[in-house]
């Protein structure tokens, strides 16, 4: 990361288009923009109701708030694939508060522990043993897995008695009859995380360690601390998404959270964070999952068979992966434009 400065004089300034092309997570806003006015042409006895949004405010917000955290996970130039297991043990402890204490509110706590607990378990084997991030991940998802399964005798369950209760009220219910507090939820984690990596001191030592470990250091920022801390955040976010997952479906199960594995990576991704770290965008995460939660209420309703979803969620993936790219780099674009001049004077 530099800072520039710069004193340009007011004739000097860049135009419009300059500025809009640095609009935090332009692209994928326009691919977001771009596949809503699509749906809509194509399906619109869906897409022209406000039902299917309704519906994407309810089940978009748990993998929302995991990808947000994985976003400053990646920024750092780490990796964590134990989230989808940490829905499940989070959503135990939870669930047995509830069942077998008859305290949701303690189950909340539990949750939000139990997901501190395994963030600090990956970040101490990360910064202080020294285990790439991705095999200590891949390791305690299988663990926390089997941790849950065991505890939970690999049964489910049901919570129906939560249903109408303040904390139901908080985490699913309808504010003002209509709006899922789930997504008020998410978009209140996402603001939050988008000023604390962009404002705050520990976004701004995420990202210098993302660049390099060795000049985060040089610059004095305690690499080994802050890992553990990104970590713990991430296991906390990982445990909030587990509450919010079981009390919207009023039952725990012990493979809760499975699917969510490659649909974060991909909306984080999408998004326009960088896989080398250093660089990251909430914004782009934010519409970025979106797309993703969307995609498959939309290829369907279109009347496309559902065996195609997965082959168009990737043309997308890589077509906004590549629109990113080319927005954010005049060099590319450049190279781009030259590459088809070639070809038509060929």
């Amino acid at each position: 990361m530099s800072t520039h400065l710069s004193s340009k004089t007011p004739e000097a300034r860049p135009g419009l288009l300059p500025r809009l092309i640095h609009v935090e997570g332009l692209p994928i806003i326009l691919v977001f923009v771009i596949l809503v006015v699509f749906f809509m042409i194509a399906a619109p006895q869906v897409f022209l109701g406000w039902p299917i949004y309704l519906s994407f405010l309810t089940t978009v917000p748990p993998m929302l708030v995991l990808a947000i955290g994985l976003t400053l996970v990646v920024a750092a130039g780490e990796i964590d694939l134990s989230f989808p297991s940490t829905l499940a043990f989070s959503g135990f402890l939870f669930s047995i508060c509830e069942t077998q204490l008859g305290s949701p509110w303690l189950g909340v706590l539990a949750a939000l522990a139990g997901g501190a607990l395994i963030g600090v378990v990956n970040g101490t084997l990360v910064a202080v043993v020294g285990v790439p991030s991705i095999i200590v991940t891949i390791g305690t998802q299988f663990f926390w897995a089997g941790a849950a399964s065991i505890l939970s005798g690999g049964q489910s369950d049901a919570l129906q008695e939560l249903q109408g209760t303040p904390l139901y009220n908080i985490f699913a219910g309808n504010l003002f009859g209509f709006l899922p507090m789930q997504a008020l939820w998410a978009l209140a984690i996402a603001v939050f995380m988008w000023f604390i990596l962009n404002r705050h001191r520990f976004g701004e030592h995420v990202l210098f360690i993302g660049d390099s470990r060795t000049v985060a250091r040089v610059a004095g920022v305690n690499v080994v601390l802050e890992t553990i801390k990104l970590f713990t955040l991430m296991g906390v976010l990982g445990g909030f998404a587990a509450v919010l997952l079981t009390v919207e479906n009023l039952n725990y199960f012990s493979t809760q959270g499975q699917g969510y594995l490659l649909p974060a990576l991909a909306g984080v991704f999408i998004g326009g964070t960088s896989v080398f770290g250093g660089t990251a965008t909430i914004v782009g995460t934010f519409f970025g999952t979106f797309i993703i939660g969307m995609l498959e209420a939309g290829v369907v309703a279109t009347g496309i068979a559902g065996f195609w979803v997965q082959a168009i969620e990737g043309v997308v993936f890589v077509a906004a992966v590549v629109l990113h790219l080319v927005v954010e780099s005049p060099a590319k674009l450049r190279a781009l434009s030259g590459i088809v001049g070639l070809r038509r004077e060929s």
